[in-house]
């Protein structure tokens, strides 16, 4: 009987340990596959917001207007000639446009009077005393990403108003020519609120966040919002 009951126990013993492996191997298998479909959740969520963000991204440099103003060097002189042309045709631009076009109008405008712009940037050149060679042109470029106050414009291709003094290599200076949100203040931009209003009125829902969210808008995307829109 004690062999039998030796031989029984150990049989137990035995069933019970594969019965523990299984389970673990369950648990092991289970823990995998979950960690694996979280992965592939956290992926397909994150190329979501990624696709999201290039579709604000493409609304945005669809439906702005940049000016932009090259240097012809760093020199402190240099510099201030192209504060000074970008003053003046600031001001060419504010005095033909009433600020009630829309897009398509600013755009026209520019490209009928290129002409009359240069001759401006011109003239404010030749003012402070340069030989510089002033063109203006209308063209699509790639920007890096700029931030005045709380608005951040993300890098990417932009079509904008460029005026060029001498060679171009200077440190350049740029502000949105439509809407106007074209600041006074080159080193520390501020946004006023009408500024604000006027940009929401021509942008979507999510390219307005994306450049005035305060937060990172990715990862409140990310988390808040549907996947699909």
């Amino acid at each position: 009987m004690k062999i039998i009951d030796r031989l029984i126990g150990q049989e137990v013993r035995r069933e019970e340990y594969i019965s523990r492996r299984i389970h673990g191997i369950c648990l092991g298998i289970s823990i995998v596959i979950a960690a694996a479909l979280t992965g592939w959740a956290v992926m397909q969520r994150g190329l979501l917001v990624e696709a999201r963000t290039e579709r604000a991204a493409a609304e945005l440099a669809g439906n702005v207007l940049r000016f932009h103003v090259l240097a012809d060097s760093d020199s402190q002189r240099d510099q201030q000639v192209k504060m000074q042309v970008k003053s003046a045709v600031i001001s060419y631009l504010q005095e033909k446009l009433d600020g009630q076009n829309s897009l398509r109008e600013t755009k026209e405008y520019v490209q009928e009077h290129l002409e009359e712009i240069q001759e401006v940037a011109q003239e404010t050149v030749r003012q402070e005393n340069s030989e510089d060679t002033v063109t203006a042109e209308l063209v699509r470029d790639e920007f890096p990403e700029k931030t005045y106050g709380d608005v951040t414009f993300p890098k990417g291709t932009y079509e904008a108003l460029r005026i060029r003094i001498g060679s171009g290599k200077g440190h350049n200076w740029w502000c949105c020519l439509y809407p106007n949100l074209c600041f006074t203040d080159s080193v520390c931009g501020k946004v006023v609120p009408e500024d604000k209003q006027e940009l929401e009125g021509v942008l979507d829902e999510d390219a307005y966040e994306m450049i005035t969210c305060t937060s990172d808008f990715k990862i409140k995307w990310f988390f808040f919002s549907e996947e699909e829109r």
